[in-house]
């Protein structure tokens, strides 16, 4: 019997070209006759766009055409929220040109075309833009001030929507609660600002009226829709390429304005046109995501079981809704519970409008904040009432018997029910590796006379595999070689190589025969793309689909070749098998030659559509050890550890890959990553000397312990979705490891990600 390719801990495919330096980015790029693009930005947070005159620009030696919003009027649509409840948000939502009034630092007011991109940036700089300033508002609570200008006409304030979820009785929970605590907790701006930035390249073919675009991969069939519409194009003359991806999780290939003005202006000037934001720029213009401030409270029984948890905090959504919408807010409300058993519960999220970088999604959107604020709260529990705190989990888990478990919650008008699970059993692996036990009993803490040791650790429960269906398309040629075709584009998560796994060992061939296209609208109608996981729970169910009904295909013809029952065939390295005769035939052949047995056969293109009816949801626990410095307050992480069950692994190299990539972008947000802005919002952290990334020698080699314990019975391979599994907890764990090592006194201080040295200094002299 053949060694299964589902589960096997196969080499990525894709890692030959990008370790090798074959792949094609954006960048790499290039069309005969290409101009480049250079996008003039507001310098203002907030103010009335008086004017904006370009005739100066026109006039730069190399520069081709230059044009603000007057010039392309027609074209200045809003692009539309793509996900969640979209009902009352079509008044915060961006153009492709600032009209009436700018709104945040990097709006773009003006492009600039050029035979080369140096003269683009020279005409983008004689560009006059007159702007009259209005008050900014830097924080939500300044956007929510009675009285405050509305930063959008029409409307009574900021305040674009509220979020209520609500179970039980809450208040009645509360009185009959033996131990009340409240806190206020803050999470820091940041996004995942990925090794390539934002680009677009398009190209206008005006005998064909027809627009070809690279660069948006991330979504883009709905990108094509957008594009279309906004264009004035059938979406039949709109053809989206995914190229390589230097990084997504979540920040890129949403449409963005610069994704409407590259293709408006290879149209109005009928060549090719590129665009490649430069680090400047996508820290002002690309999405931002993370920002909250929570004020919550915990009830509980004097043994510990949580009665109550009650929540008021808000979601700083920057200038505009973009293409995310409420997804970030809804999530955090919805997720707020965690695996825990909590009778009674209330949320009320505000999404509120500020004169800063709009937002959207970050890898783990909403749940990494939520999870902070809960477990640093069940942390001060804990120590409030002398208990320990991985007993106060204990107490509250959410048991096995209890599956499928409903929470009695929604997001975006699906119920919220835990599929499959045994959370305690992942919680005390984690803690098992982690030493818990023995740190929490030691004495001896100290590392020298300033150094002190710190455990915490973070419990979560992951949403995956939301959105629209996946479709995919095979196709068998006279070779024997199977097509693979998909609207899920690869953002680096190794999709060429487990679309592959899934297609061979579902259909019966060796995995070399299987070749995954790159996405390409023209080949498929539809697709949802990539993102909240969908990879191995939507796109593979996706290939597993469309891999049974090749395989019944080929069956069925060798069957009416042969005059044979299907059921008696089966398909081995790519040949059908006769057993009782011993008859063998390649696929390849029988593809070649099938309409001269079954003339009315449909061929061997298939295609194949899934999504789940009730979504998976992943879980594990997250361990966090660290050493604090009492006279620097630099934090160093010593160790890190995730005990997860993701349901059936496909691939375990990838799986610990997303694992280990998840948890050092999560120790960005805990300890280093922040966008600052001034009281006049101003951005602060424009490059990466302000704004910190962890580099090699800040991330510890992180201790991945996966399980296969609880398939989903909701997928038809059983898998739940890891991506984001590795970053859910990270700022929870290395929050509650921070406050360990500081104590009881410096620790309750500990309220606000990211933990710089001046927030654990200021924590230090407070106590």
């Amino acid at each position: 019997m053949a060694e299964s390719l589902i589960g096997a801990a196969l080499p990525r495919f894709e890692d030959r070209r990008l370790l090798t330096g074959q792949a094609g980015y954006l960048a790499d790029l290039s069309l005969p006759g290409m101009l480049h693009l250079a996008v003039v930005r507001s310098q203002h947070a907030h103010g009335r766009l008086r004017a904006v005159d370009v005739t100066a620009a026109r006039k730069v030696p190399g520069v081709v055409d230059a044009f603000c919003a007057a010039d392309i009027g027609q074209y200045l649509d809003p692009i539309p929220v793509r996900l969640g409840n979209r009902a009352g948000l079509d008044p915060f939502l961006q153009r492709p040109f600032a009209t009436d009034r700018v709104r945040y630092v990097g709006e773009p007011v003006a492009v600039v075309l050029a035979e080369d991109r140096y003269s683009a940036e020279d005409g983008a700089e004689a560009v006059e833009v007159s702007i009259e300033p209005l008050p900014a508002y830097a924080t939500v609570d300044a956007a929510l001030v009675d009285g405050c200008l509305p930063l959008f006409e029409g409307q009574p304030g900021n305040l674009a929507r509220e979020i209520r979820t609500a179970k039980g009785d809450v208040e009645a929970a509360f009185a009959r609660a033996a131990v009340v605590l409240e806190d206020e907790f803050t999470t820091g701006r940041h996004s995942g600002v990925p090794m390539e930035t934002r680009g677009v390249l398009a190209s206008w073919d005006s005998g064909r009226a027809a627009m070809s675009v690279w660069g948006a991969t991330k979504v883009p069939h709905f990108n094509r829709m957008i594009l279309s519409r906004l264009l004035r194009l059938p979406e039949a003359r709109v053809h989206l390429f995914e190229s390589e991806v230097g990084g997504g999780f979540g920040v890129r290939g949403e449409i963005y304005p610069e994704d409407i003005l590259v293709p408006l202006a290879s149209m109005r000037l009928r060549r090719p046109v590129k665009w490649i934001e430069d680090r400047l720029e996508h820290m002002i213009a690309a999405n931002h995501s993370r920002q909250q401030q929570w004020w919550a409270r915990i009830g509980l029984t004097e043994d510990g079981q949580i009665l109550a948890l009650d929540a008021l905090a808000s979601n700083d959504m920057g200038a505009y809704m973009r293409t995310h919408g409420l997804t970030v807010p809804s999530n955090s409300t919805a997720i707020f519970i965690g695996p825990y058993e909590i009778p009674n519960y209330r949320c009320v999220m505000r999404a509120v409008m500020t004169n800063k970088t709009p937002t959207g999604t970050y890898r783990a959107p909403g749940r990494f904040e939520a999870d902070f604020v809960r477990e640093r709260l069940l942390d001060l529990a804990a120590r409030r009432m002398g208990l320990d705190r991985a007993e106060l989990r204990r107490r509250n888990f959410v048991p096995p018997a209890a599956m499928p478990y409903d929470t009695g919650l929604t997001v975006n008008n699906e119920h919220v029910v835990y599929d499959s699970g045994d959370y305690a059993e992942t919680f005390e692996m984690a803690l098992e590796r982690a030493q818990y036990r023995e740190l929490e009993d030691s004495q001896e803490r100290e590392l020298g006379a300033s150094r002190r040791i710190g455990i915490g650790f973070a419990p979560y429960v992951e949403r995956t595999g939301n959105g629209p269906a996946e479709t995919v398309r095979l196709a068998l040629d006279g070779s024997g070689g199977v097509r693979l075709a998909t609207g899920a584009s690869s953002l680096g998560q190794g999709h060429e190589t487990t679309f592959a796994q899934v297609c061979a060992e579902t259909l019966g061939v060796e995995i070399e025969r299987v070749c995954v296209e790159r996405v390409d609208t023209d080949l498929l109608n539809s697709g949802g793309g990539t993102f909240s996981s969908r990879g191995a729970v939507v796109a593979c169910g996706a290939v597993h689909q469309a891999a049974l009904i090749l395989r019944q295909r080929v069956l069925d013809a060798a069957a009416a070749r042969w005059e044979v029952a299907s059921e008696s065939l089966e398909i081995q390295a790519g040949s059908v098998v006769h057993a009782a005769s011993g008859r063998r035939i390649e696929i390849g052949a029988l593809a070649s030659s099938e309409t001269a047995y079954v003339p009315t056969a449909p061929g061997f293109s298939v295609e194949g559509s899934y999504q789940p009816e009730k979504l998976p949801y992943t879980y594990g626990t997250q361990c966090a050890v660290v050493d604090v410095d009492l006279k620097t307050g630099n934090v160093r992480v010593l160790r890190y550890v995730i005990a997860a069950d993701v349901g059936r692994i496909i691939n375990p190299t990838v799986v610990d890959g997303q694992l280990r990539g998840a948890a050092a972008q999560g120790i960005g947000g805990a300890l280093f990553e922040e966008f600052v802005y001034d009281e006049n919002a101003q951005p602060v952290a424009t490059t990466f000397m302000d704004y910190l990334v962890p580099t090699a020698a800040e991330i510890p080699d992180v201790e991945c312990m996966v399980l296969e314990n609880y398939p989903s019975p909701h997928t038809p391979l059983g898998v739940k979705g890891v991506g984001q599994s590795g970053i859910a907890g990270t700022g929870a764990a290395i929050a509650n490891a921070v406050a360990d090592a500081l104590g009881e006194d410096g620790g309750r201080a500990i309220r606000h990600l990211p933990i710089t040295p001046e927030r654990v200094l200021k924590a230090i002299q407070g106590s």
